[in-house]
């Protein structure tokens, strides 16, 4: 399984990315998928999640409103559209899988089975 990020980059604040991530070597649309984030010096935080079908989002409190997370199960890949960008969403952003029976929200890194390598995003103030 290849989970492969992209789409990091340096950006001022208030403006806007998108971050993909392409899968293979899985059933895509078996999976939820979520994005995670992790700041130098900082544990890793859950960002975003999405269920398999793409039906039913959840969201970190600090991005509700400002980021969206979707995917395309034809092409494998799931995005996080990142807007309103401030200073404080600085991280490297990985992207993860996991095999979904239901869907929760809310989750841990340890909920996921698959992980990508990271895009780091830089939000400058």
């Amino acid at each position: 399984v290849q989970l492969q990020a992209s789409g990091g980059g340096l950006v001022q604040a208030g403006g806007s990315l998108r971050l993909s991530c392409a899968a293979s070597g899985l059933t895509f649309n078996d999976y939820g998928m979520g994005w995670f984030r992790q700041a130098p010096g900082k544990e890793r935080e859950f960002v975003a999640a999405i269920s398999r079908s793409g039906g039913t989002t959840y969201y970190v409190d600090s991005v509700k409103g400002r980021f969206g997370i979707s995917r395309d199960n034809a092409k494998n890949t799931v995005y996080l559209q990142m807007n309103s960008l401030k200073p404080e969403d600085t991280a490297a952003y990985y992207c993860a899988a996991r095999f979904e029976t239901y869907f929760r929200g809310n989750y841990g890194v340890t909920d996921y089975d698959y992980w990508g390598q990271g895009t780091k995003v830089t939000v400058s103030s």
